[in-house]
């Protein structure tokens, strides 16, 4: 009874608090410097595909550079993970830093075509696929590495606070696009001034790693390496072979994560102007809105899993993230003035995002989290993450309100995987890892 009071009672000490302002304020940079390239894709894609060219197949040779950078999340993911299991979670987590700076920065002083040629979007398409292989590392390497450093009774929060900076990347993204645009002429913009974004994200991606150098390794991972427990062989070879109910589960819940993000915040803006004629800076104002008040329930969500059942928890903001979505997509345009309102209900109805990592830390035990995480998430986005935008595509012309029938179903699917996922107890139990 007393070690529940004490778990209960734990507290974030100054140290635990700068080791998740460090990790928080990275992961905010590195998203930051992975969503300004969309933000920017027009631009960009006058600058380093032949003018020749007509403008739809120049935006549209971008945006396939943008996606790249989802294609090589896997990958990048993976491979970081596994280092991150064998030789530390520091060392991965401060590396993912250098790999966002060193190429966001090389974005923003690139040659264009026309003095490079056809080299320019080759490069361009490489730094972008060393973008994607850093964030990739970044989310899943914050989760674990909070986790990890927090007392018990107060993961949910740690790891609620970094989700919380991961998503304040994209209000800063859009922060910097829209202040840019408000300070200078659109011929500078369109001429210079969009690689400002990149430069500054550069800039601040090497002042994170240079800060990250002070974090301490974990002492879950100090201790596996004291008793000689980390993985022997490959991670990736002991999840298949021990957790593939985890890895499925967890490839489930992202799903549900992937529909909240893509169709209630990424997607939003573009379909509101095209299904209902709202003007371009109110549904960018709702953007903002929404993704301040996404980062606020993602917090909160997370928090109350150290007190509440995450299984109770689960069946409220699924419900929850539906009700959200029908709000946005069926509401909101019948009082298109309201639009900024719903934009921020449907982002404080986004709490399920938080739960997403809770349920994934506890599905893999010590040995494999790193890997665990980062194999389920990043297959799991890269896959979801390109399908959702086609899906939802096919299925507006059918019915407007079929995005937030979408985002419904991916809500029962996320809940009925956090309901059978495994616990990081019976998981350690089995494993003899904790």
């Amino acid at each position: 009874m007393s070690s529940c009071l004490e778990v209960s009672r734990a507290s974030l000490s100054l140290s635990q608090l700068r080791i998740l302002a460090l990790a928080s304020l990275g992961g905010a940079l590195e998203f930051y410097d992975f969503v300004i390239f969309a933000f920017l894709a027009k631009l960009i894609a006058a600058h380093f595909f032949p003018a020749s060219q007509a403008e739809w197949l120049r935006q549209a040779e971008a945006f396939g550079l943008f996606g790249a950078g989802y294609l090589a999340r896997p990958l990048g993911g993976i491979v970081m993970a596994h280092f991150g299991d064998t030789s530390g979670r520091k060392k991965i987590f401060t590396l993912s830093v250098l790999l966002m700076a060193v190429p966001t920065l090389m974005m923003g002083l690139l040659p264009s075509y026309q003095t490079l040629g056809v080299s320019a979007p080759l490069i361009l398409l490489l730094l972008r696929i060393m973008q994607g292989a850093a964030i990739g590392g970044e989310a899943p390497g914050g989760w674990v590495f909070v986790s990890e450093h927090a007392p018990r009774g107060r993961i949910g929060l740690a790891t609620g606070l970094l989700t919380g900076g991961l998503t304040g990347g994209i209000f800063l993204g859009s922060v910097v696009i829209l202040t840019m645009h408000s300070i200078m002429k659109p011929d500078d913009v369109a001429a210079w001034g969009w690689r400002i974004p990149f430069i500054l994200g550069g800039i601040f991606g090497f002042a994170a790693m240079f800060l990250r150098r002070w974090l301490d390794e974990t002492p879950i991972f100090r201790e596996m390496q004291e008793k000689a427990k980390t993985a022997s062989t490959l991670p990736a070879k002991i999840l298949i072979r021990d957790h593939r109910r985890s890895i499925l589960c967890s490839m489930m819940m992202t799903w549900t994560l992937t529909a909240a993000i893509v169709v209630l915040i990424l997607m939003m803006p573009p379909m509101m102007q095209t299904l209902h004629n709202i003007s371009s800076s109110e549904t960018m104002l709702a953007s903002l809105a929404a993704t301040l008040c996404l980062t606020l329930s993602v917090v909160a969500a997370s928090a109350l899993t150290d007190t509440v059942s995450l299984k109770t928890l689960s069946a409220i903001c699924g419900v929850g993230l539906a009700i959200g979505a029908m709000g946005l997509y069926s509401v909101s345009p019948l009082f298109p003035h309201t639009l900024v309102f719903w934009a921020a209900f449907s982002g404080l109805c986004c709490g399920f995002v938080g739960l997403v990592p809770i349920g994934m830390l506890r599905a893999f035990p010590a040995m494999v989290r790193f890997s665990g995480v980062s194999l389920s998430y990043n297959i799991s986005y890269a896959v979801f993450g390109g399908l959702t935008p086609a899906i939802i595509s096919t299925l507006t012309p059918q019915t407007p309100v079929a995005p937030a029938i979408y985002v419904a179903f991916t809500a029962i699917i996320g809940c009925i995987a956090l309901y059978f996922s495994p616990t990081e107890d019976s998981a350690s139990r089995k494993n003899k890892v904790r």
